[in-house]
């Protein structure tokens, strides 16, 4: 169903404080010439779009879209009649010097992405740095970021978190990634796309421990909107068992290292580990170390083929 578009700025008669008031907020959210605003739209339900993200998408001079095809249909919903252009990773440094051209004579231009807060986990980030290098103004238009969204619904710490984006497709990579998150205090945050939801998921459990607790936010706003907390363990389980459960959009959101820094003793059978990786295979390496600094030889071999050393070495 269209939607009448809700961005004409009304007529105010200033008969009293409260009137003049919303003049003047009016007056503060308006287009200013010359500069980037960085606009949040909706991740699915359209109706989360902002009052002011309306009023700037419509009277900005120019519209940067990740999609212009998908971003089309939310101008559209809202009767928005304005110019859109491409930006994405392809082309990102050519339309920074575009962008910066019309920047110069004036002209305002509005940044959006596919869905959510531009930058995050999206194109962008050249063009905001160009554009305050250049010297030109870039401000906000905030909105909905599926980070926070499923942050303040998934029972985990909100404290503290660190957004760690998508993780590297192929295993070891993914595998290295998540040790150097090991020990990160506060709720890790993750974005994931189906094809791989089962393998990261396994990833977790292998590195961080099947104990933590976990969210896995899907299809936020959505139609088949879910959220399942549990521990990684549990939440393989029923990922694994349930197909619908591995369709969508996800954030997965972890617990974050509770325990002490490792000790002198780990640090120090890390380090041996290293000097003994050509001289022998991992068994006998991590049966050594083991015996010279107390650490379970279990753990230092598992750490050893976590790192990649060949275990037929």
């Amino acid at each position: 169903m269209t939607c009448k578009t809700p961005v004409i700025e009304p007529t105010i008669e200033l008969t009293n404080s409260s009137s003049i008031d919303a003049a003047n907020n009016a007056a503060e959210h308006s287009k200013k010439n010359a500069t980037l605003y960085v606009v949040a739209t909706p991740i699915g339900n359209l109706d989360d779009i902002t009052a002011r993200a309306l009023l700037i998408l419509q009277q900005v001079d120019l519209i940067a879209a990740e999609d212009t095809r998908h971003s089309g249909r939310l101008l559209d919903h809202y009767q928005i009649k304005n110019r859109l252009i491409s930006l994405h990773d392809h082309n990102e440094n050519s339309r920074a010097e575009q962008i910066i051209t019309l920047l110069g004579r004036g002209k305002s231009i509005a940044l959006i992405s596919d869905a959510g807060t531009p930058l995050i986990s999206d194109p962008g980030y050249t063009l905001v740095a160009s554009v305050r290098k250049a010297g030109f103004d870039v401000l906000p238009v905030p909105g909905v970021s599926a980070l926070i969204a499923a942050l303040s619904v998934s029972g985990l710490p909100t404290d503290r978190f660190f957004f760690a984006g998508f993780l590297p497709a192929k295993e070891q990579a993914r595998t290295q990634a998540l040790q150097n998150l090991a020990q990160q205090q506060g709720t890790l945050i993750f974005y994931e796309s189906p094809h791989r939801i089962l393998a990261s998921l396994q990833s977790m459990i292998n590195t961080l421990g099947g104990e933590r607790q976990a969210c896995l936010a899907r299809e936020i706003t959505k139609h088949f909107e879910t959220y399942l907390t549990t521990s990684l363990t549990e939440l393989l389980a029923k990922v694994t068992a349930d197909p619908n459960q591995q369709k969508g959009e996800f954030v997965l959101l972890v617990e974050g290292f509770t325990g002490q820094a490792p000790d002198v003793a780990w640090v120090e059978a890390c380090r041996w580990l290293q000097e003994l990786k050509d001289a022998m295979p991992p068994s006998k390496a991590s049966a050594l170390v083991a015996r010279m600094t107390g650490v379970k030889k279990k753990d230092l071999y598992q750490w050893m083929l976590d790192s990649g050393f060949d275990s037929k070495a």
